[in-house]
């Protein structure tokens, strides 16, 4: 019969045996996730038009159009919180002092605002809501301006 040390140095001698004999490996295992937000707002067409029209210089009077664009949030929330927000346009030059740009002489520019309403709000889920978009251009602005066509881009974004 052994001894209970003759025992212990056995299964001693067996571990140091194993740790030598084998190589050591190891592997990077990445751990990521992503959290939705329970609110997932989305508008209901991706185009909408703020035309001005036909602007006199003869008759140089501000003019102000509306337009608006439709969004619907879902999500596991009874209300959904949201923000929207517009990229300033092409041709801004600073904060609010939007402007168009001339489709040909393309060193010529006509100033507008615009204005977005409302920009936040908490509202019931699966309810159509609207944004109203505001654009006036001054009448000052275009008494002298060059005859001719003008334009500009805006991107309104909606979160969450």
């Amino acid at each position: 019969m052994e001894s209970p040390i003759e025992n212990s140095s056995l299964i001693l001698s067996i571990f140091v045996t194993a740790g030598i004999g084998d190589a050591a490996d190891s592997n990077v295992v990445s751990v990521t996730a992503t959290v939705l937000s329970k609110n997932q707002c989305r508008f209901n067409s991706n185009t909408a038009a703020l035309n001005f029209a036909n602007l006199d210089p003869a008759n140089p009077v501000d003019r102000t159009v509306n337009t608006s664009i439709t969004f619907r949030c879902g999500g596991s929330a009874p209300n959904a919180t949201f923000s929207v927000t517009d990229d300033d346009a092409l041709y801004e030059v600073g904060s609010g002092r939007n402007r168009m740009r001339h489709t040909t002489t393309f060193t010529e520019y006509l100033p507008y605002s615009l204005t977005l309403s409302p920009t936040s709000g908490t509202i019931p889920k699966n309810t159509d809501q609207t944004v109203a978009v505001t654009g006036t251009v001054r009448g000052v602005d275009y008494q002298d301006a060059t005859m001719g066509n003008y334009s500009d881009t805006v991107v309104v974004s909606i979160e969450p």
